[in-house]
């Protein structure tokens, strides 16, 4: 059987799937370099990443300062961070196509300057209309961020470290989380909307610059290859088939790793996601009396135990690939667990301990969430993995999309629509919410865990796929 074809370039060869009766042909490629070179263009990818984490997490620190400047209610608060996710979710299937046709440079530079665009049209607007398209802007450009990287990593690292390099990228888009939640809250309160957001808009500028100037997208590319040059030859390999959006789309798609990775990010990714994209800080502060230092705290642990869980599972999920699954599953049951006894809470106001045991326990959520690319790298070639890639980070998406609107839907069928009147037994009502898509993603993994595995052993060795 073949090794894993997740490796970066080299020249191909058959095998063949046993299970559909037919020779199929696995690309097989030699393993990239690494080194000082691997860890620079990694890390110039990861750091556009971070600016786009800076701007999606951006509004979750500033919600009710929003809801305020708009006057808007729970429902139309929640469109700002539903459209955002939703353009994120929709786009990752183009911008794999676009990666695996273009290469990440060209797509990380349109990312940043839609980046730029959108956060400074948000720090200008005045109404609640132009504040959404500029959120919509916001959302494609930072679409364009995750998966470039995953892109550099897989054409520069050896392919048993392409786990550990995704938990690694997650990790360090957490500092992005970070400066949200530790320094934008607190810059918004002393310098306000405009100098706050256009501030961070600019930074934008600067990293477009450096991924022009200093980016290597693979080993053998040229240090400083113009950014619309005509691909080299060293990408021929993956040209050598042809290049159809459609078949690039369903040969993906007919993975059930790649299936199972899109409903393990689903179901693992979203109850972090929509805390710390909009409804941690109100809940903190209106439904639990904090501070705003110390609800910017409680996000700021999130993001703290995220960087160590992301370390812990990056570690597991290379060297025992066999702990995927029960890991997901722990993640999950555990999270579900907390939030059950938060919500079940009598009174409503819940100790401090226990917001502190839930807000660790979301830690896990993101690294949990990136175990699904673990599913779908295996399964694919190289000339697909941006597009694989993409359809498993749209689920954790597609979840916060609907997270986020059935919690506003139910705070403004709970309260008068004002965020002064959000009770603790209006968010108790809203967070139940959770549960609904929590429940249909377990489900999925259920369902799609054997005949991923059954493929999976097809192609690699089994130990690889082992109690996958």
């Amino acid at each position: 059987m073949t090794a894993d074809p997740a490796a970066a370039p080299g020249a191909a060869v058959p095998t063949v799937a046993a299970a559909e009766g037919v020779a199929t042909a696995v690309t097989v490629r030699r393993e990239p370099p690494g080194g000082r070179a691997a860890w620079t263009a990694w890390g110039i990818g990861v750091t556009v990443y971070v600016l786009a984490v800076v701007h999606r997490t951006s509004l979750g620190v500033a919600g009710l300062d929003a809801a305020a400047r708009f006057g808007i209610n729970a429902s139309a608060l929640s469109t700002f961070s539903i459209l955002q996710v939703l353009v994120y979710a929709s786009m990752q299937i183009p911008v794999g196509l676009l990666v695996d046709r273009h290469g990440p440079r060209r797509i990380l530079s349109a990312g940043l300057v839609l980046l730029t665009a959108g956060q400074l049209g948000f720090a200008l607007a005045t109404s609640f209309t132009p504040a959404l398209l500029a959120r919509g802007v916001l959302g494609c450009g930072d679409a364009m961020t995750f998966v470039s990287v995953l892109r550099i990593g897989a054409r520069w690292f050896p392919v048993f470290r392409n786990p550990f390099i995704a938990q690694l990228t997650g990790l360090v888009g957490t500092m992005g989380n970070l400066v949200s939640t530790m320094v934008l809250s607190q810059v918004l309160h002393s310098a306000g909307w405009t100098p706050t957001f256009a501030t961070t808009a600019l930074l934008g500028v600067g990293v477009l610059a450096l991924v022009l100037l200093a980016l290597r997208e693979t080993p053998e590319s040229a240090a400083r290859e113009p950014l619309f040059a005509r691909r080299r030859a060293v990408d021929a390999p993956d040209r050598a088939r042809g290049f159809s959006l459609r078949e690039q789309i369903r040969a993906a798609w007919s993975e059930p790793g790649t299936r199972l990775g899109m409903w393990v990010h689903f179901t693992t990714a979203f109850p972090a996601s929509s805390f710390l994209l909009l409804w941690g800080m109100p809940f903190l502060m209106e439904g639990q009396g904090m501070s705003r230092a110390a609800a910017s705290g409680m996000l700021s642990l999130v993001i703290v135990a995220g960087m160590g869980f992301s370390v812990l599972f990056g570690q597991l999920m290379s060297r025992r690939p066999g702990l995927r699954t029960p890991t997901v599953f722990l993640v999950v049951l555990v999270t579900g667990g907390v939030w059950g006894l938060v919500l079940a809470w009598p009174g409503g106001h819940v100790p401090v301990w226990l917001l502190v045991a839930l807000v660790v326990v979301m830690g896990s959520n993101g690294p949990a969430s990136l175990i699904g690319l673990d599913y779908a790298r295996p399964v694919n070639p190289p000339e697909r993995i941006g597009t694989a890639s993409g359809i498993v980070n749209m689920g954790g998406f597609i979840a916060a999309v609907l997270a986020l609107f059935l919690i506003g839907l139910v705070l403004d069928a709970t309260t008068s629509g004002s965020a002064a009147t959000y009770t603790p037994s209006a968010f108790r009502a809203a967070f139940t919410t959770l549960y609904a898509p929590m429940a249909l993603g377990l489900f999925q993994i259920l369902r799609l865990r054997r005949a991923a595995l059954r493929r999976e052993s097809q192609l690699i060795p089994q130990p690889r796929a082992a109690g996958a």
